[in-house]
């Protein structure tokens, strides 16, 4: 199993940056890919990026690459989402989840409790 604790959600104006962090825990959580979605009001959930077991490979949405950059410390089992130029269409709620393929979306089968992410114009 993998528990995931996510935190660093706040409001911020279009421009500004923000960084999101994600705790993870259990027996098979250093061995799991993890990622990044989103969920605006009235849309379905959205992939913005994810990040392979060892840290070493990544694969953004075209909506954020350029402006977020996700990582992994692997000592502390955490992993990252630094977002910057944010825009109003970024405002969301975001999800920290864990699966076992980073390219794969449908695959991420568990989720943190999410934060709200939001920009003002």
């Amino acid at each position: 199993q993998v528990q995931l604790v996510e935190s660093g959600g706040g409001l911020v104006q279009a421009g500004g940056s923000l960084r999101l962090s994600c705790a993870a825990s259990g027996r098979t959580a250093r061995t799991y890919a993890m990622g990044w979605f989103r969920q605006a009001p009235g849309k379905e959930r959205e992939f913005v990026v994810g990040i392979n077991w060892s840290g070493g490979t990544t694969y953004y949405a075209d909506s954020v690459k350029g402006r977020f950059t996700i990582s992994k410390d692997n000592a502390k089992n955490t992993v990252y989402l630094q977002m910057n130029s944010l825009k109003p269409e970024d405002t969301a709620v975001y999800y920290c989840a864990a699966g076992p393929r980073f390219r794969d979306s449908t695959a991420y089968n568990y989720w943190g409790q999410g934060t709200q992410v939001t920009v003002s114009s």
